[in-house]
């Protein structure tokens, strides 16, 4: 098993960061010339992130990984790995966090001036961003956004969380839990290097509040919804006009 543990996990380290960075360079090329080259880079991320979240689940369905190794389990509230004050902390901001999610996605159905306010909000943001070309702008890019957001939600917390936080203790035992949690999500920063260092950074520190949650939870599943309406919302940033 360690053998494809450490495939994986090279595979991690050298397709994100390293391919996918290149391939974006180009990407952003291609959309300035033709905008429905979006929809088929979306299509060839989603089938990048499958193809190690399939070998991990075929770890588990053929052994010897177990659905409750990788954290595809009931919700378990424990304080024991991280302490009281993180876990009660960490679980109140991602409530309150889903909250306000919720009330900008609500909003933004049933108020122009919420949705307004969205929409100048993200084009700020997108005017500093290096990443502003991968976001959806036509109603076909929003329609295959929602399979981009629902697969970054399944597949990177099955990788990042769930199997990670497993692979990374068993193959170095003696690391303490947040070093083990500190690397995992150092890796899912890195594989966010097409958005430019700044925002690999903010996407480690984002990793780790998801690792730190599931951690609290002993489950990936609510990181996984809230990892997809994170990206979900990004679709109602824009217009729909095209």
């Amino acid at each position: 098993m360690d053998i494809i543990i450490w495939l994986v996990i090279t595979f991690l380290f050298l397709y994100e960061p390293i391919y996918g960075y290149f391939d974006y360079q180009k990407f952003k090329e291609r959309v300035r010339r033709n905008p429905n080259e979006r929809t088929k880079y979306y299509k060839k991320v989603m089938v990048g992130l499958w193809i190690p979240t399939l070998v991990i689940l075929g770890l588990v369905i053929f052994g010897p990984l177990t659905w409750h190794d990788i954290g595809l389990r009931g919700i378990t509230l424990d304080t024991d790995p991280l302490g009281t004050w993180v876990t009660y902390i960490v679980i109140g901001i991602a409530i309150l966090y889903t909250l306000l999610l919720i009330y900008y996605f609500v909003g933004s159905k049933v108020s122009k001036k919420i949705q307004q306010e969205i929409i100048k909000a993200t084009k700020r943001d997108l005017e500093k961003s290096k990443f502003a070309d991968i976001m959806p702008v036509t109603k076909e890019d929003k329609k295959v956004w929602t399979f981009v957001s629902w697969t970054a939600g399944i597949t990177e917390e099955i990788i990042y969380r769930g199997f990670l936080i497993f692979a990374i203790p068993h193959l170095f035992p003696s690391l303490s839990i947040w070093a083990v949690l500190i690397i995992s999500s150092i890796i899912f920063g890195l594989a966010h290097t097409y958005q430019g260092f700044s925002n690999v950074v903010r996407t480690s520190i984002v990793g780790l509040f998801f690792a730190v949650l599931y951690m609290c939870l002993h489950s990936i599943i609510p990181v996984m919804l809230l990892h997809f309406f994170i990206d979900y919302i990004a679709k109602i940033s824009d217009s729909d006009e095209t």
